[in-house]
């Protein structure tokens, strides 16, 4: 699959924020998980990406399905639509 690198950096800022599960990131850019795994681990400096792996592994808010808060997802008050995703200026 052929990304653009704005489309890279977005899945890099996704894979870090902590509330945003990798089945948005897949529903956004077609990415599975273990594809999340391999372009972080192509595009970040081999620390950081052990950084990262440590961060992710076991967090319950990254996987859908095993998600324990109820209140829906986390939506910043600033975030278009999932599929129009640029913060409008003020």
């Amino acid at each position: 699959m052929d990304l653009k690198l704005k489309d890279i950096d977005r899945i890099i800022e996704m894979a870090w924020e902590d509330r945003t599960p990798f089945g948005a990131i897949t529903f956004q850019f077609g990415l599975k998980e273990r594809d999340v795994i391999t372009l972080m681990r192509r595009e970040l400096k081999p620390k950081s990406f052990r950084l990262w792996r440590a961060r992710v592994q076991g967090r319950a808010t990254k996987h859908s399905k095993i998600r324990t808060f109820d209140e829906g997802r986390f939506k910043c008050s600033r975030q278009r639509l999932i599929t129009n995703n640029s913060i409008s200026k003020r």
